[in-house]
């Protein structure tokens, strides 16, 4: 396993482990997909399609330390403000 350390907002906020594509790999260059382009019936370019490589999995990643999350935008006035001094 190649680990890196990924800030993601998604599915909660945190840093996470990740696993990497083999940097050497003779399929994928180490970009971790495989892209080859296709044509239609009259031979003109109709897209690229792509799937992972067996050198890495998409998948492998686990929470190392959760981050808070944001707070959510306050409606109204802030019930701790007050117009008196302090002492």
């Amino acid at each position: 396993m190649r680990l890196r350390i990924e800030r993601t907002d998604w599915p909660r906020p945190g840093l996470y482990l990740t696993n990497t594509p083999r940097p050497n790999c003779g399929d994928c260059g180490g970009h971790g997909v495989q892209e080859w382009d296709y044509g239609d019936d009259a031979g003109e370019y109709a897209g690229t399609d792509w799937a992972y490589c067996a050198c890495w999995n998409p998948n492998g990643r686990w929470l190392f330390l959760p981050l808070p999350r944001k707070p959510l935008p306050r409606s109204g006035p802030d019930p701790w403000a007050s117009d008196e001094p302090p002492f």
